[in-house]
């Protein structure tokens, strides 16, 4: 009785382990052939290919209507279409424009800046860990909270006399301007 509760057919596990480590040799050269990127976050586009991969395996390797061949071709036609959309952005600033979010400012110089961190719905208690997640105690000393392309937030310390001129850093991030 517990058999048929734990395992229902040993062959369809045996196809399991087979398929899943099929396609983990396949994802692992087709990851290393089309580029670090692949398995990045580096932005949106790049995190639904990532989710999208693990969910295309999980079907090749537990679905018996859904075979190993059209796991691998549809896990390859979402890294090549990635690569193509990179190569594009690459060369046509005006697909850049309209695929790549701007880094937004949440805080600034003391004040959290409320109708940015109401757009990109981040909460003050998310801007405040980051800020501890970075070693800091005080917002005094904290220049700058900023929400990334990819969704985490960069935290920079404000800057020593010495340093105060360099700010191209700065120069693509929404809300700030680089003289400020």
């Amino acid at each position: 009785m517990w058999e048929s509760f734990l395992v229902d057919e040993w062959h369809q596990v045996v196809e399991a382990m087979i398929a899943a480590a099929l396609l983990y040799a396949f994802v692992i050269l087709s990851v290393r052939v089309s580029g670090k990127r692949s398995t990045s976050q580096m932005n949106n586009f790049d995190w639904v290919v990532t989710v999208a991969i693990g969910s295309l395996m999980a079907s090749g390797i537990l679905l018996q209507d859904v075979s190993l061949f059209e796991s691998m071709a549809a896990i390859g036609t979402l890294l090549g279409l990635q690569f193509l959309l990179t190569w594009v952005i690459l060369r046509w600033e005006a697909m850049e424009e309209l695929v790549r979010a701007d880094p937004r400012l949440l805080f600034h110089d003391g004040e959290f800046l409320w109708s940015a961190m109401r757009r990109e719905r981040v909460c003050k208690q998310e801007v405040l860990s980051a800020i501890r997640a970075n070693g800091m105690r005080d917002l005094e000393e904290v220049q700058s909270v900023i929400l990334e392309t990819n969704a985490s937030l960069s935290v920079l310390p404000r800057p020593k006399e010495e340093d105060e001129p360099g700010r191209r850093a700065l120069q693509d991030v929404h809300g700030i301007s680089v003289d400020s």
